[in-house]
């Protein structure tokens, strides 16, 4: 079969891919810096040539910031766009590294070997799995597989801040049936894995001010209102006994998770045990009626960031603060609103505010919605299978606590879906010394895109 040979090339070049890799590895890339910004633009133009050598038409596209690789080649009755950024993030502190972050290496892991270098994992181990794929299928078939477009972005890693105005202006060359994100891992290191939700967020930041200036609390105490108290009540009711936010209309727009995905979720027998364990914990909070995975993956939260006023310092100084603060945050899925959320939020908290007392909000009502992807898409079970083809074991349909911003954008400017599949484990120690990526990972990446190639391209 013609999908053997290209999976036969791959085995067989495999030294010649790691090389590659190491080579882009070596350039030091990180966006938030700019004493780097030479070394973004050189690493651009390093992704520019090997994907020509692939036979992508490729440019390095200026903005304000680091430069957008944009490639495109291929024919096809699908037009598929992936995506990866290649800037890395900074490397301190430099002495808990064990070896120079840009002098990358094979070393031996407790799991097999692995490669060590800043970016191995975020993200040009993987991107570069999705490169060596083509460049094995091109070598086979004598072209591409498929009509793909190559975009690479180089300022992830600090804030995005030119990505929403190129997508904006360059829309019309962007947008594609469907797009392909490799910069997720696989559940619990070693299950394939398909990320088909995003939470959003939004959050509030905000004032109860009572009393025009602190209070001596011998002189006023259990007189004045304190706001501290005000602030304490209005947190506190933010949940009910069950776990459920309490602000009206909160789970007005949240669907119910699929009888298909919670039966794929309750058979990767996730322990959630032993993930609250690692960080000293052993009894799951939330929603009583929900299961874990649900409660991280597909359900929304309220959470108290942080809640501030009065006297912090050492010592002890009785005063009845005239100010108390407070930053809540919302993650959000299905179809919830970041400004409806916002108002509701806000009235919940207005009409619970006494005589005497004002709510002053420190910021504008902003954030994300949740990213949810279509599974009805044949292509999501078609990469299901290849997934599952090439790892031995049943891939499945997951969810994302956090957020990836791009999927969104993909979404509500670019008007498409996004595959979110990616080949990192939990272990790879990403924005933190000694980065790592197995082997395993970058080899297997590396057959699971030619598998997906073969069956949506």
């Amino acid at each position: 079969m013609t999908l053997d040979a290209v999976l036969a090339r791959i085995d067989e070049t495999l030294p010649d891919s790691l090389d590659r890799l190491m080579a882009l590895l070596r350039i030091p890339s990180i966006s938030t810096d700019p004493a780097f910004k030479p070394d973004c633009a050189r690493a651009a133009d390093w992704l520019v040539q090997d994907l020509e050598s692939i036979g992508f038409s490729a440019r390095a596209a200026a903005t304000p910031g680091h430069p957008m690789v944009v490639a495109h080649g291929g024919e096809g009755a699908r037009h598929i766009l992936f995506y990866g950024h290649y800037d890395v993030q900074p490397v301190d502190p430099l002495e808990l590294w064990t070896r120079d972050p840009f002098d990358p290496a094979i070393e031996d892991g407790p799991k097999g070997k692995i490669i060590r270098a800043r970016g191995a994992s975020d993200d040009k181990g993987q991107l570069m799995t999705f490169l060596e794929a083509c460049r094995a299928w091109t070598h086979v078939h004598g072209s591409l597989p498929g009509k793909l477009t190559i975009f690479l972005e180089g300022e992830e890693e600090s804030g995005s801040p030119s990505l929403i105005p190129f997508l904006k202006e360059n829309q019309g060359e962007l947008a594609c049936d469907l797009a392909l994100i490799c910069d997720t891992g696989l559940f619990d290191g070693a299950v394939p894995a398909i990320t088909t939700m995003l939470r959003g967020l939004t959050k509030a930041e905000f004032t109860i001010r009572a009393a025009s200036r602190d209070l001596h609390s011998g002189m006023y105490g259990g007189l004045a209102r304190n706001p501290l108290h005000v602030m304490s009540a209005i947190l506190a009711g933010l949940h009910d006994g069950t776990g459920r936010v309490q602000v009206p209309g909160f789970y007005d727009d949240v669907d119910e998770l699929p009888d298909t995905l919670r039966q794929q979720w309750q058979a990767l027998a996730f322990d959630h045990a032993g993930y609250l364990g690692d960080v000293g914990l052993s009894v799951p909070a939330g929603e009583a009626d929900r299961t874990p995975l649900e409660m991280i993956w597909s359900r929304p939260t309220a959470e108290v960031n942080g809640m501030w006023g009065g006297y912090t310092g050492a010592g002890f100084k009785t005063v009845l603060p005239g100010e108390a603060h407070a930053k809540v945050s919302f993650r959000l899925v299905s179809r919830q609103d970041p400004a409806k959320v916002q108002a509701a939020f806000r009235a919940w908290v207005a009409a619970q505010i006494p005589a005497d007392c004002e709510v002053i909000w420190h910021d504008g009502i902003e954030g994300a919605p949740a990213s949810v992807m279509s599974i009805a898409d044949p292509a999501f079970e078609a990469a299901r299978q290849a997934l599952t083809e090439e790892w031995g074991r049943p891939a499945a349909f997951v969810g994302a606590g956090g957020s990836i911003p791009v999927a969104g954008y993909f979404k509500s400017i670019l008007g498409m879906d996004a595959m979110l599949i990616g080949f990192g484990r939990d272990d790879d120690q990403i924005h933190s010394p000694n980065e790592k990526y197995d082997l395993d990972s970058f080899h297997h990446g590396i057959r699971s895109w030619a598998r997906i190639l073969a069956r949506i391209a």
